[in-house]
């Protein structure tokens, strides 16, 4: 379980911020975003950051050129990006398709990709410098060595982890001399629509009204971020806690469970307060036949909590939280998504609980580091950091040595992620 901070200082020189438009006329309409969509938590931008090597068979390619104009061709094909987003009644988010496109940034930066660290993961320095706050935004930065790095900032109401890498994947296809993408794009958001009237037929832990606790609650002040690597030996000591009812138990299970329990631990809260894993599970390839048609790329996921107090956390056998993320996820049916919906509707699109919430997502299979403008796979590909407090993203990985494992970036107040790394640490030696 490795695990360091990264400090390097550089100049970028950042080019004037410019709107890329679709390549050619796109409809003018309006598109409603699913119910899923537009809930308040996910009402927010995500950070994504891809690195390339130099590569000597594109010698006189320019990343930015290349890059830029494969955006124009590919929003011919996902228009809606190109347009804005617009809030209607009972706070019903609305796409104003209005071709205006999206804001596009250029920057050279003083640094050799080297001089980012081996391997690359994050926290990234000077991530600030990188990925400049302009909201729904992409940019390219060349680098001193011929390498690049590609950003991007979306509204994440507008699309999830598969749905982005679909656009981006698009994007290199064009990148590469495509005319068209693949996988043609599919809007369809009714299909995540709640019923009419809604009904709400399951109980939702993930948007329980909690009182907040001096314990759980986070400050703002002195968080830090650090990046752990799990390698497959010590993926294989953690399987070492699961008891033999639990065998069969994925490698997403058994790490969520051991990290809920150590992250508990790291915070001290009280022994009596409840704590929340949510787990972000995919609704793409869950449902035979399909919930979702091949294309789609809003947001087809669930919210999916586990509940249990502080105490049970730490007194009791990893088995024991292990099977409660075990049951949450189980709990995803084409039912629960709808009557997520309907919740959403009736409710007024509310915000998951946050008090003692640690939330997970997987993007190891998603096929970031496989978006080929044409310099090859990328060599880093995922969030740029952790979210602050709340949540970790599983990244996959391969460290100096070639071995590949899992990146979990955390974000944490300074004496609380010190206790955390003890926490795993401990854990790890059995």
């Amino acid at each position: 379980m490795a695990s360091s901070p990264t400090s390097l200082v550089f100049k970028v020189h950042r080019h004037e911020p410019q709107l890329i438009k679709p390549a050619k006329p796109t409809p003018r309409e309006f598109k409603l975003l699913s119910d899923i969509d537009d809930q308040e938590g996910l009402r927010f931008h995500i950070l994504f950051i891809q690195f390339y090597r130099h590569n000597p068979s594109m010698h006189g390619k320019d990343p930015v050129k290349v890059i830029r104009e494969a955006i124009a061709k590919t929003l011919v094909f996902y228009y809606p990006f190109a347009g804005r987003l617009r809030e209607g009644h009972n706070r019903k988010l609305i796409v104003e398709c209005t071709g205006e496109g999206i804001l596009f940034i250029e920057a050279d930066v003083d640094v050799t990709l080297e001089q980012f660290g081996d391997p690359l993961r994050p926290p990234f320095p000077c991530l600030e410098e990188l990925l400049f706050d302009v909201l729904d935004s992409s940019r390219v930065s060349r680098l001193k060595c011929g390498g690049f790095l590609f950003a991007l900032r979306l509204n994440h109401t507008m699309s999830d982890g598969p749905g982005l890498v679909q656009f981006m994947a698009a994007v290199a296809e064009m990148a590469r001399g495509a005319n068209a993408p693949s996988v043609p794009p599919v809007w369809e958001r009714h299909v995540l629509n709640a019923t009419d009237p809604p009904r709400v037929t399951c109980r939702h832990r993930e948007y329980e009204e909690v009182a907040g606790s001096k314990s759980s609650n986070i400050t703002h002040d002195h968080l830090v971020h650090r990046s752990f690597f799990f390698s497959p030996s010590e993926l294989t000591a953690l399987r070492k806690f699961v008891p033999p009812h639990l065998g069969h138990c994925s490698t997403f299970e058994i790490l969520t469970a051991c990290l809920w329990i150590c992250r508990t631990i790291a915070l001290q809260p009280d022994p009596n307060e409840e704590m929340r894993i949510i787990c972000l599970v995919n609704a793409r390839e869950k449902f035979n036949p399909p919930l979702l048609p091949r294309g789609y790329y809003g947001n087809g996921f669930g919210l999916l909590a586990a509940v249990a107090t502080a105490g049970e956390l730490s007194r009791k056998p990893i088995g024991y939280a292990l099977e409660l993320v075990r049951k949450a996820k189980a709990d995803m049916t084409e039912e629960y998504l709808g009557s997520t919906a309907s919740l959403m509707v009736s409710q007024g699109r509310p915000l998951y609980t946050l008090a003692g919430t640690y939330a997970v997502s997987d993007l190891r299979h998603m096929g970031f580091e496989k978006v080929d403008f044409g310099w090859g796979n990328a060599i880093y590909a995922g969030t740029a950091k952790a979210a602050p407090e709340l949540a970790s993203f599983y990244i996959p990985f391969t460290n100096k040595k070639g071995k590949d494992g899992i990146g979990v970036p955390f974000c944490l107040p300074a004496p609380a992620m010190e206790r955390l790394f003890k926490e795993l640490e401990d854990m790890l030696k059995g």
